[in-house]
């Protein structure tokens, strides 16, 4: 078994009135996983630093640059079974304007806003539902911890 740590798994919230959301993206019908609603994810490049590659990722796939980076207390894993391999991925939080145009790219056909609750409905697996309630839990209630967890990029 091969084991793997070469993506990254990012959740873009904002805060609006109506409290926090979360940016869902639809993957494209010509990648993997087609019609799948996910966070923005993608592959750590060979000269890259973690949170460097979700300050890309988020870039490329949205248009974004975020306000904000925290590294999330948890990592998020899963098993493929084609290549017989297990891959851990290291989860960031980015906060953004909450006026922002999402700009997609190819990888995506559409997009939503959803709190915390509805984003959940979406997510396929376990460990996307547990990082939603983690950045939650850091963002509302536990500030002074998140703040020790910011990334200055």
């Amino acid at each position: 078994m091969n084991f793997n740590n070469n993506m990254i798994e990012a959740h873009v919230f904002r805060e609006t009135k109506n409290g926090v959301e979360f940016l869902l993206l639809k993957r494209s019908e010509k990648v993997i996983f087609p019609g799948l609603w996910q966070m923005v994810n993608g592959k750590i490049e060979e000269s890259e630093k973690a949170f460097e590659t979700a300050v890309r990722e988020i870039k490329e796939e949205t248009g974004f640059i975020p306000l904000k980076l925290w590294t999330v207390p948890n990592m998020n894993s899963f098993y493929t079974h084609e290549s017989d391999s297990i891959t851990v991925l290291p989860v960031f939080a980015a906060l953004v304007k909450n006026n922002i145009e999402v700009n997609l790219s190819k990888e995506h056909t559409d997009f939503k806003w959803l709190n915390s609750s509805s984003v959940k409905e979406f997510l396929a697996w376990d460990g996307q539902r547990k990082s939603v309630d983690t950045i939650m839990t850091y963002f509302t209630q536990k500030r002074e911890f998140f703040n020790l967890l910011e990334i200055k990029f």
